[in-house]
Formats: C-alpha cells, sequence, structure tokens
C-alpha cells in the first residue's frame, strides 16, 4: 500500500519558520501547523512528529538569505525537499495580504499541485567556491568604487591625466599632485590608500579562485571553458560556479532562457512583438557572458595567451572554440552593419556564445563518462 503524501511547505526566517500542511488527494484543505524555530534540533523535531503515522513528507521553501542548510538536513534525514525560485512563484493579482503563515499556507498548496520551479541545489564544495567567486566579485566593485572616488576628487580640483590610468606612472603621477590646501593631500593619500587596498584584496581572492579551483568537480568544465576567446579563468570559474552543471539543460535554449539572454515577447493575434532580454535568471553569469562577448568584435585569431589556455585540451574542444570564433565574430561584423546599437549587438552574442558554452560542457562530460 502506498504511503499517504504530506506536502510541507516552509517560510524560512533567520528566527522562525512558518509550517504548513496539504495532504494528496484532498484539494482546497490546507492547515497550518504552526511556527518553529530555525534550528537543526527544531526542524528535526517537527520532521519527526509529522512522519510518525508513516507518511511521505515533501518539504519546499523558498530560496533566500538562509542558503540550502534546511534542504540538506532534510535530504540527510531522507525526506524529499525542494527549493523554489521565489521571482516563479505564481501570484493572484491583487492579493494585498502577506504574513508568514500565508506563504507557507501558499507554498504547501502550489507544491501539491506542481506548479513550483526548484533551483538547482549546491553542494558544499561548489557553494564554498561560488562564495569565493562572490567574494571577488565584490572587491572588484569595491576597487572600481575606489577609483570612482579618487577620480572624481581629482576632477573636482582640476588635475587631469591624458593617459591611460591605473598603471605604475599614473601612481608617479599621483605622488607628484600639489594642493593650496594641506588637507587636500591628506584626502589624496586616503583615497589612493583604498585604491592600493581594494586592487590587493581583489589579487589575493584571485590567488585563492586558483588554488581552490583543482580540488572542485567542475575544474574540467573551467579549463575547457579557457579554450574560448574572452573566457580567461576568472570568468569561466564565475560562470561555472554561478550556473552549476551546465549539462542539466538539455538544450542551449534552456540555458539562454534561463540566463536571460533571450528577447521579451508581447504577442497577441497577429501581432509579434519583441523587445529586450528578459534578464531573467543570474545577473553575475549573465553580465561575464557580455563581457566575454565584446572581444568577438575583432577578426578571429588564436593569439599566444589564448593558445596557452588551450594546451592539453582535447580536438574537439579546440575544434568547437575556432568555429565560435568564426562564427561570432562574424556575426558581430554582420549585426554592426545593419547599424544594430553596440550593446545589442553584444547581447546578441552573448546569447549565442552561450551555446558554445553549453556545447563544450557537454564534450566534457562525455569525456569524462
Amino acid at each position: 500500500m502506498d504511503k499517504p503524501i504530506i506536502y510541507v511547505g516552509l517560510d524560512v526566517h533567520k528566527d522562525t519558520i512558518a509550517v504548513a500542511l496539504a495532504e494528496a488527494g484532498k484539494r482546497g484543505e490546507v492547515r497550518q501547523h504552526g511556527q518553529i524555530a530555525n534550528t537543526p534540533t527544531a526542524l528535526k523535531g517537527m520532521a519527526a512528529r509529522l512522519s510518525r503515522g508513516g507518511s511521505d513528507l515533501r518539504f519546499c521553501y523558498e530560496a533566500g538569505p538562509c542558503g540550502y542548510g534546511i534542504q540538506r538536513q532534510l535530504t540527510v534525514a531522507g525526506h524529499e525537499c525542494v527549493v523554489v525560485a521565489p521571482s516563479l512563484i505564481p501570484r493572484r493579482p491583487g492579493d494585498r495580504i502577506k504574513t508568514d503563515r500565508r506563504d507557507a499556507i501558499n507554498l504547501a498548496k502550489l507544491h501539491r499541485a506542481g506548479e513550483l520551479t526548484a533551483v538547482w541545489v549546491p553542494d558544499q564544495t561548489h557553494e564554498a567556491i561560488r562564495d569565493l567567486v562572490r567574494a571577488r566579485l565584490a572587491a572588484v566593485r569595491t576597487l572600481r568604487q575606489a577609483r570612482q572616488q579618487l577620480s572624481g576628487f581629482l576632477l573636482r580640483h582640476g588635475h587631469h591625466y591624458h593617459r591611460p590610468a591605473w598603471t605604475l606612472m599614473h601612481r608617479r603621477w599621483l605622488a607628484g599632485l600639489r594642493f593650496e590646501q594641506p588637507v587636500h593631500h591628506i584626502v589624496l593619500e586616503d583615497c589612493i590608500a583604498a585604491v592600493e587596498a581594494a586592487t590587493a584584496r581583489r589579487d589575493r581572492l584571485h590567488a585563492h579562485i586558483e588554488v581552490a579551483l583543482p580540488d572542485w568537480s567542475l575544474a574540467p568544465v573551467v579549463h575547457a571553458l579557457q579554450a574560448l576567446r574572452g573566457m580567461a579563468l576568472v570568468v569561466a570559474a564565475t560562470l561555472i560556479a554561478e550556473l552549476g552543471d551546465i549539462t542539466r539543460f538539455t538544450n542551449p535554449r534552456q540555458l539562454m532562457a534561463y540566463l536571460g539572454l533571450v528577447p521579451s515577447e508581447h504577442s497577441s493575434g497577429g501581432t509579434r512583438r519583441q523587445g529586450g532580454i528578459t534578464k531573467a535568471g543570474n545577473g553575475a553569469a549573465r553580465r561575464m557572458l557580455v563581457e566575454a562577448a565584446w572581444s568577438y568584435r575583432f577578426p578571429p585569431r588564436i593569439s599566444r595567451e589564448l593558445l596557452l589556455r588551450q594546451e592539453g585540451l582535447s580536438k574537439a574542444v579546440r575544434d568547437t572554440a575556432w568555429k565560435a570564433q568564426e562564427r561570432l565574430c562574424r556575426r558581430y561584423r554582420k549585426l554592426s552593419q545593419a547599424g544594430k546599437l553596440p550593446t545589442v549587438v553584444t547581447a546578441a552574442i552573448a546569447r549565442e556564445l552561450s551555446g558554445f558554452v553549453w556545447a563544450i560542457a557537454q564534450l566534457v562530460q562525455q569525456a569524462n563518462g
């Protein structure tokens, strides 16, 4: 005899978890179970009480700042638990009341109806690599902000450097500046110290990524993606850290849609209108692809740096990377000559580049068996 199924909706917060239950086969009957503390002990006790009658428990909760600890604990205990995408949860128009109890009941009801979209849950090693990569991205943002503050300070006081900035010569030029007010020298040195500290932090995290990469299960995919133009170590590692196992997408179109690189559309009757890209899914991965796409505005060629990155890779991966260069460079020129805006062209190239990323990930999976 099949076990009765109970769908459990969890509305997770820092200190508490609201719990609601929806039994399979009983449409419309969803009841609130109560609220528990957000601790492993309380969660374990709640799951044990619900499973005493021999029911099969199927948990769900929204992805959020509390991470995947609850999912891992329930999975180890033998229960099914999915983490759902908050942006894809169906919402009723005009519903203006939001409480923890209502959210838990809604999750249980939708989980029973099969209308929730689960997100991919990384293992602990993958999550650690992703945190490291995101720390580097935060360091890059801090460095950019520090440089902007220094540039703004110099601009206000009429100092212009008419050469490429942030080089050794630029640093020497900064050391030779003179101001009428002595306090301005203190401000200048503080801004310079902020830039140097942010630069050191970025470089330090970059070195940590290089050290941690060999122990990562997806390191072969990161290494293979570096065969593509514009995909150096940091870009490839960030892309895979954010996307995870790319082979879970059955075709490249699913990956393009997940990255939000497909055009939006509003069609009705015989009218079909397409707009800008949807920008759904992972923004950090999408930015990495867009940054890499800019390099395809130049004619296809294998540079010395790219040749070194391709050493040790299979012929199939290298051939795919060269095919990407030929196609994307030709596509970039064609769209530019058609009068498309550079941003539109780059988004189109990034969309097609994601297809080649998917193809190389498939090749690596086939090679590793």
